[in-house]
């Protein structure tokens, strides 16, 4: 008897005449309507509408994220291939000028080995001038010595024949 009465209160409509079922029928469907557009009119959003709704912003907001990362990652990428060209192209230039400073370097090194040699011609070519000089110098100190004897010899001479002119 508790589940009969149970199911008597779980459904009111049971146990009642066919007459009455209708009209009573008529009543719950009304009630129900009007209890369904009670709780429409208060909350107009169902809670899955709402969850619908959540993921619809999360999905824009998703995909509005990823054309940003889209965006910073061309301008990234396009900074990159500008940087990559700049790179290689200071590279290829460095290289070449490298190229040129070695190819300096060669010509330089050369040229001091041939002034090197030069340098020690003209320092063999001064010491023999020198050396010459110093043999001139002597040679001039010897003959001024032996024109000094003479001069003085042949001033002696002079000055004894003047005396004896003037003795005469």
């Amino acid at each position: 008897q508790g589940k009969a009465s149970h199911h008597l209160r779980a459904r009111p409509w049971v146990g009642m005449t066919a007459t009455m079922q209708p009209s009573a029928m008529c009543a719950a469907g009304l009630l129900l309507v009007s209890l369904v557009g009670a709780v429409s009119l208060e909350s107009q959003v169902t809670p899955v509408q709402k969850v619908i709704e959540l993921m619809e912003g999360m999905l824009a907001k998703g995909k509005q994220e990823k054309h940003d990362e889209q965006v910073q990652f061309a301008a990234y990428k396009q900074f990159c291939d500008d940087t990559t060209v700049d790179k290689k192209r200071a590279i290829k230039e460095a290289e070449e000028t490298i190229e040129v400073l070695k190819a300096d370097i060669a010509k330089y090194t050369s040229d001091a080995a041939q002034l090197t040699k030069e340098i020690a011609g003209h320092d063999d070519d001064i010491a023999t001038w020198k050396g010459d000089a110093d043999a001139a110098a002597k040679v001039r100190a010897i003959d001024k010595a032996e024109y000094d004897a003479t001069h003085k010899d042949y001033s002696e001479s002079v000055d004894a024949l003047e005396r004896a002119i003037a003795v005469l």
